[in-house]
């Protein structure tokens, strides 16, 4: 049973432990050629800002800003790469006449899942909620990732990417989210520029607002 904070509109009760926003550093390591033969490795290490917050509506607003750290091939700051995405998080399910939508055209009637005895009915047969996120990039992709929240824990994959014809090219993706000691952890794969699925960055945060 979750434990629903009244100043929380009761849909994000079961992501309530990512409010807030995070700060720390990760790594990226993408290994390019066959993955199982020697090749070239892109390593950098990155900090990050993740903010996740919520105006009083069933989804969470996500936005992340991430800069590569100095290193020896760094000629300074204002030369160092900066990238940002943003995006929602919600629970899968289908909508109905009160939820707004599609466009500006407003629900209407009683909304649905107002109680953390509405919200438990959404559990899978695997007892997490499942997830949809849509996080889009400013280098013209956007993702729709399908997943679960079960717990501390969050599993996304990618069903759908969404490409402009300037970007470069980026066909899938997995995220894998914890809260481990305090602390946010994250891992994302990429299947991009041609190569098959694979490890891409991770990172550890940790609350600072």
């Amino acid at each position: 049973m979750i434990t629903l904070d009244g100043s929380l509109p009761a849909e994000i009760a079961p992501l309530s432990w990512l409010l807030g926003v995070w700060e720390g550093t990760g790594v990226i390591d993408y290994k390019l050629g066959p993955a199982d033969e020697p090749g070239e490795h892109r390593t950098a290490e990155f900090g990050q800002r993740i903010s996740f917050s919520q105006d009083g509506l069933p989804y969470l607003n996500y936005s992340s800003s991430t800069w590569l750290l100095p290193g020896e091939d760094a000629a300074g700051a204002d030369e160092l790469a900066h990238v940002a995405e943003s995006g929602y998080w919600r629970l899968a399910r289908p909508l109905g006449e009160a939820d707004p939508g599609p466009g500006m055209l407003p629900g209407t009637g009683a909304r649905a899942f107002t109680t953390a005895e509405e919200v438990e009915t959404l559990r899978n047969a695997g007892g997490g909620f499942d997830l949809e996120v849509a996080i889009v990039h400013p280098t013209g992709v956007s993702e729709l990732y399908l997943g679960q929240v079960k717990g501390p824990r969050i599993d996304l994959a990618t069903d759908a990417v969404v490409r402009s014809a300037s970007s470069k090219p980026y066909a899938a993706a997995t995220r894998l989210y914890g809260l481990v000691d305090g602390h946010l952890l994250w891992a994302w794969d990429i299947a991009a520029l041609g190569q098959s699925l694979r490890t891409h960055a991770s990172a550890r945060l940790e609350r600072v607002e």
